[in-house]
């Protein structure tokens, strides 16, 4: 997928994030556009491990709490909290993001779960005993009873296929 063809398909997404945080349609607009150019720019950091969305809706939040940061109003822009207390927009932003950091982060760990456990084997026990047993290849190929060298290359194919599983529901 090229870069024109990303913005199409997720810069809607990320316009909504940010205006359900801002609620102006400019401010939404312009980090959108920020968020975009910081996403080109470091887009070889992008490791597939969540979706694509979810990487940029991070990068958003960022560019979002940093555009408030340069742009602090004599009266902070603020919105009502559930309870009636009326908030800064970037304390808004800074609470929410760790509810939602959290959330992401559960739900991307049971996709990851559920794509593991489809993996054919060896690839599913290496990955295992790789990411969450945190071992050596030269641990995991001793329990094998391989080599090291064949566990590190069995880890990255297996890896490799964990990649496509998870392109392939993006798409």
């Amino acid at each position: 997928m090229n870069v024109e063809e990303i913005y199409k398909k997720y810069a809607g997404n990320v316009y909504s994030f940010l205006m359900s945080r801002t609620h102006d349609p400019e401010i939404s607009e312009e980090v959108t556009q920020e968020t975009f150019y910081q996403a080109i720019k470091c887009i070889d950091r992008y490791d597939g491990s969540s979706s694509v969305t979810t990487w940029l809706c991070a990068i958003a939040k960022n560019q979002l709490m940093a555009y408030l940061r340069k742009h602090r109003m004599s009266e902070p822009l603020e919105v009502e909290t559930e309870e009636g207390e009326k908030i800064s927009v970037l304390d808004k932003v800074a609470s929410e993001a760790s509810a939602e950091t959290k959330a992401v982060e559960e739900q991307q760990r049971l996709e990851l779960l559920k794509k593991l456990h489809i993996l054919k084997e060896p690839y599913r026990e290496i990955l295992y005993l790789r990411i969450f047993g945190d071992l050596s290849f030269k641990e995991i190929g001793e329990i094998l009873g391989k080599s090291e060298n064949w566990a590190r290359v069995s880890f990255y194919r297996g890896k490799e296929s964990l990649r496509r599983e998870i392109e392939n529901d993006e798409e």
